[in-house]
């Protein structure tokens, strides 16, 4: 996913900073207004960078004058102690951007910095490390595009770019093949993706022309069966019981995807520090 457009960015950090700011910055009219001062933010922990245009937005709504040189980019990886950026200008508005700006970065950089762990352990495998729609609310692009950051790859958006026909669409459609039907008329130019539970429902699946297949919480040996049983008719994603102690192993089945909801709902945020001198 390249980088949201700067509407989206916008809306996320005016929403921040109403939230943290609000009618004034109290504790900031303590510092003379005309005082200059120097930042610099660095990592306490090793980690991948994503989340650079926010923390710039934040600077650039509240006072333009800000400037911000940047070390490293979204998607480098750093260790404790790097230098990510430093900012020249008020002091009393780098104060007030502080929380806000950090807030996004180190969240962000904790979605990129797990996907990255992922990817790391699946190295040389075919198959690729997805995202969910299991993110933060209101910050589902954002959190997308910090998986890419990592080397992840993009599941969809939303409810909207494709059809993931899943246990209780199904029991509501009366199967898996009248869905499938169904879907391909009402969206015939959609991917489509159907999920099942068991070997019967994989064959039925095929049958049906499914081009994608989600196995959910199959074990290895059910992976493997899938895998020889499926034959590249469709591609195929692994999902469910994936931990960083499972997923090679779940890779080595030969499967196409594999799909991790923790890797934007049970995060950690990076440790960042901003060390504040006057210039």
């Amino acid at each position: 996913m390249h980088l949201p457009a700067h509407d989206f960015i916008a809306r996320n950090v005016a929403q921040a900073l109403s939230e943290d700011v609000g009618s004034g910055d109290v504790s900031a009219m303590l510092i003379d207004v005309d005082t200059q001062a120097r930042a610099n933010v660095i990592t306490r922990e090793s980690m991948t960078l994503a989340g650079r245009a926010w923390f710039n937005e934040v600077f650039a709504q509240l006072d333009p004058q800000i400037q911000i040189e940047w070390a490293a980019s979204d998607g480098d990886h750093l260790t404790s102690g790097a230098l990510l950026c430093t900012l020249r200008g008020s002091a009393r508005s780098i104060l007030t951007g502080e929380r806000s700006a950090l807030n996004f970065m180190q969240t962000l950089s904790a979605t990129a910095t797990k996907v990255n762990h992922f990817v790391r352990l699946i190295s040389g495998a075919h198959a690729r490390i997805l995202d969910t729609r299991k993110t933060i609310p209101g910050l589902r692009l954002a959190q997308k595009y910090a998986v890419t950051c990592g080397g992840g790859w993009n599941h969809r958006m939303g409810l909207y770019d494709a059809i993931l026909i899943k246990e209780n669409h199904i029991a509501a459609a009366g199967g898996i093949t009248p869905a499938v039907v169904h879907a391909r008329h009402l969206y015939p130019d959609l991917p489509l993706e159907v999920e099942v539970e068991n070997l019967s429902q994989l064959e039925e699946a095929l049958m049906a022309g499914a081009p994608r297949i989600l196995l959910d919480n199959f074990d290895l040996n059910a992976l493997h069966q899938a895998v020889r049983l499926t034959r590249g008719q469709a591609q195929l994603e692994a999902s469910g019981g994936v931990n960083e102690n499972t997923v090679r192993a779940i890779a080595e089945t030969g499967v196409d995807f594999i799909s991790i909801g923790a890797l934007t709902k049970d995060i950690q945020a990076i440790d960042l520090s901003m060390r504040f001198t006057t210039a």
